[in-house]
């Protein structure tokens, strides 16, 4: 790929003057450098491949460095050690990964064996039968599982805070959100204990916490990653699974290693024509891009988010592409209301077969109160409420998707507001207090988990008071190669990769 140097220069002088773009690297841990100092998780697999270092001194290091940070941001909810140990002593399997340290979410994917806690003291005994297909693949690539990452009760908010294993802590300011459900992953990548997490996203939650925490995260198309095989989708099919990273490359490839449908799938996402990670290099061509700064229910933006993405808009421009402010006209009331049933059955179809497994009655003993909200919410829906709300969600996809035929990618900020501080928008507040929050701080992000598009937040921007500030780009449904072509120009024009938490 080339870049004109006018181009870049040009185009990382836009994103200074939000605080973007800091050139010299900082270590990711204080003190003498371990295995896992510089290198992203590819560079990690490649030290392997070379026998530069061992798997099991990767995994050393990673643990040492949870075990360092983990007291201060709070992000592993269960420890895998000793299956990582007994995974390398068997002998791991030979893919593109193979030795690298990796965290899984504890929110629907599953160890046989061991504990899905799901962010929920009512599922603290909550032993899995099966295991994850996407850990199956995971596996298969190489990775070495040692722990699984904090969630937010049953994934509900854009915060990881519970009551079952805590606060989880921002590592650029400890007293904000890492953001949610993925905060975990993001605060454990943005802390440098591993250059890369599995994330999931249901109504932003890949690209919320990669927003607040500095780091690239892209949603997959619905049906692009196996969720089974317990069920083949989740929350009616807005919810999916992919990563946090630092590098784009390492979000390519993992996502290399674990798309394709699994047995039962229901529906699945187009075949790619080449690897995702040949397309990071890969010149993305001179794209249309629709930069929507209005949100679709015309709640408020923060300057610094709207000043952000503008930055963003300058730098595609000197990348060549054509940018100019638009947007798809929605119903957000309308696709808002339909994902409230959709999430509330879900969310009340499980709890309910949560309490008879148990055969303990819910009450707010074992959940919290927005929880019982969702859930006495997915009660009072009829049948025909579940009907319609599909297909308002699908009248919402027909027209982003009606939209987008005159734009390759639409740019929005990722969220709303900067990362707020910590007990805003968590699940043990009053309910109404809780959605009069939520609701104005994530108005984009959910709207591509209803018409199942890939979308990515790219992170280019700083707050004047130090906090991350991500940009989001949606391509159409199953184009996520014109994403990762788009990010690696990105990530070439204005590097990220040396700008981390001062503290971390």
């Amino acid at each position: 790929m080339s870049l004109s140097r006018r181009g870049v220069l040009a185009g990382a002088a836009a994103l200074a003057a939000t605080g973007a773009v800091e050139a010299k690297e900082k270590p990711t841990v204080p003190g003498k450098p371990d295995a896992l100092a510089g290198y992203d998780a590819l560079g990690l697999a490649g030290l392997v491949r070379k026998r530069e270092v061992s798997p099991r001194e990767l995994l050393d290091a990673a643990i040492a460095r949870t075990e360092a940070a983990n007291p201060k941001y709070n992000f592993l909810a269960r420890k895998h050690y000793a299956l990582a140990r007994a995974a390398i002593g068997r002998g791991l399997p030979q893919g593109p990964f193979t030795g690298v340290p990796w965290l899984i979410k504890d929110l629907n994917t599953n160890i046989a064996g061991e504990i899905t806690g799901q962010g929920s003291r009512f599922y603290k005994d909550n032993r899995a039968t099966v295991t994850s297909e996407i850990v199956n693949r995971y596996e298969r690539a190489g990775l070495v599982i040692f722990g699984k990452t904090t969630t937010p009760e049953l994934g509900l908010t854009g915060t990881t805070e519970s009551l079952a294993t805590g606060k989880t802590r921002n590592p650029w300011n400890i007293e904000h959100i890492a953001g949610g459900s993925s905060g975990g992953a993001a605060a454990a990548v943005a802390a440098g204990v591993l250059p890369a997490a599995h994330a999931t996203d249901g109504g932003g939650s890949i690209r919320i916490p990669a927003s607040c925490c500095g780091l690239f995260g892209l949603k997959p198309s619905r049906g692009r990653v196996p969720m089974g095989p317990l069920r083949t989708e989740g929350w009616g099919g807005l919810s999916a699974h992919h990563a946090v990273t630092w590098s784009v490359r390492d979000s390519a490839a993992l996502l290399d290693v674990v798309h394709g449908p699994e047995l039962g799938s229901r529906y699945s996402a187009p075949t790619p024509e080449r690897p995702y990670l040949q397309e990071v290099t890969r010149a993305p061509g001179k794209l249309r891009i629709a930069l929507w700064l209005t949100t679709p229910g015309g709640t408020p933006v923060d300057p610094q988010c709207l000043a952000a993405a503008r930055a963003t808009a300058k730098l595609c421009e000197s990348l060549g592409h054509h940018v100019e402010e638009s947007g798809p006209k929605v119903d957000a009331a309308a696709i808002g209301q339909a994902s409230f049933v959709l999430m509330g059955a879900s969310v009340a179809a499980d709890l309910d077969d949560r309490a008879k497994t148990l055969g303990v009655p819910l009450s707010l003993d074992v959940i919290e109160p927005v929880t019982m909200f969702f859930h006495d919410l997915g009660l009072k829906f009829a049948a025909t409420e579940l009907a319609r709300a599909n297909n308002v969600l699908q009248t919402a996809a027909i027209t982003v998707a009606q939209f987008m035929a005159d734009y390759d990618l639409i740019l929005s900020p990722t969220i709303a507001w900067v990362p707020p501080p910590l007990g805003i928008i968590d699940l043990a507040q009053d309910p109404q207090a809780f959605i009069r929050a939520i609701t104005p701080f994530t108005p984009w992000t959910g709207l591509y988990n209803q018409t199942g598009q890939p979308s990515m937040s790219v992170p280019l921007g700083m707050s004047k008071s130090g906090l991350p500030i991500g940009s989001m780009f949606t391509a159409r449904y199953g184009d996520e190669a014109v994403l990762f072509r788009l990010a690696g120009q990105l990530e070439q024009a204005a590097p990220w990769a040396g700008r981390r938490p001062p503290h971390a």
